[in-house]
């Protein structure tokens, strides 16, 4: 069944209860996916980053394929498979791996506040697959933010005022993220939100598995504690696998660039886990920067409202 049959009815009951429903599965999931950093940062005294990637994302594929074999899940046709291969390039393979970099080289709290600009680089690739145009205020606001992250990183930098080599790697999985979440995110209209995700891992399984295979180490394994186990299980099978049911699902009924600014909400959360969790220090800098980039986006929101 084509899903745009079921988010499409126009009824004001039904799109204020659409609408509802997009915004709690979003804030549901960015809360999810703001364990990523935390997590990844917990495995980066044991693992690669090249390990840390791949493995994630070789468990939550295999899990991915009883799910999909139990419910009967019909195989997509060859268009919507080019376009999950397009999605995987980012969230199976680009930002889990980066993101495993950034955290070898900065702290969470600063990581955190560096992935603030997804939302700017998911609203762009949805805005490029969908042709939806937001207005100009919408991306006024939306590269505001942007540049505040930006010059964030830069003033935290040790590095002659230059970048750290975790923030290169951080903005190349904003960049990577935000096309793989707009690609899922226009795919959920046409199949169900955890089908785009199941299958993207699914069809990625017959590369996933040699590379994993190639970079298993035991070694790398023999310091791993509860702590080390269930932070990789958090990422392979909540922020690769059930995180993204949500989330797509989200895009598909809220839009892509509305939705994604939620993820604005996601350096608040990381950072609330990197000092409970981490015992980062506070930084008055970084909250000052989320709630300024925060407030940009309620005007981003505001613009797509009048239209």
């Amino acid at each position: 069944m084509n899903q745009s049959a079921y988010v499409s009815d126009s009824s004001p009951h039904s799109t204020a209860s659409a609408e509802a429903q997009a915004y709690l599965l979003g804030i549901l999931s960015v809360a999810a996916f703001a364990l990523t950093l935390p997590c990844a940062k917990i495995l980066a005294g044991h693992l690669s980053a090249m390990q840390i990637g791949l493995f994630r994302s070789a468990l939550a594929a295999l899990a991915a394929v009883p799910v999909v074999w139990l419910t009967r899940s019909p195989l997509p046709n060859l268009s919507q498979i080019k376009r999950l291969l397009l999605m995987s390039l980012g969230v199976v393979y680009g930002f889990p791996v980066l993101t495993a970099v950034g955290m070898q080289h900065v702290p969470v709290g600063h990581g955190g506040v560096v992935l603030a600009a997804l939302p700017l680089s998911t609203a762009v690739f949805g805005t490029l697959i969908t042709k939806d145009r937001p207005p100009l205020l919408f991306w006024a606001a939306s590269m505001a933010g942007f540049v505040a992250v930006a010059v964030f990183a830069a003033l935290r930098s040790d590095m002659g005022g230059g970048f750290y080599l975790g923030d290169l790697a951080l903005f190349g999985a904003v960049v990577l993220a935000g096309f793989g979440y707009a690609q899922g995110g226009a795919l959920s209209k046409e199949m169900k939100g955890w089908e785009v995700m199941c299958w993207a891992l699914v069809l990625n399984l017959p590369l996933l598995m040699p590379l994993s295979l190639l970079n298993f180490d035991a070694a790398s394994f023999s310091g791993f504690g509860s702590v080390q186990w269930g932070a990789l299980a958090f990422l392979a099978f909540v922020n690769s696998l059930l995180g993204f049911f949500s989330w797509n699902r989200a895009l598909a009924l809220g839009g892509i660039q509305r939705i994604s600014q939620l993820q604005l909400l996601q350096p608040f959360f990381t950072y609330a886990y990197s000092i409970v969790l981490m015992n980062e220090a506070f930084d008055p800098l970084a909250i000052g920067i989320c709630v300024a980039v925060i407030g940009l986006v309620l005007v981003s929101k505001r613009s797509l409202a009048r239209r």
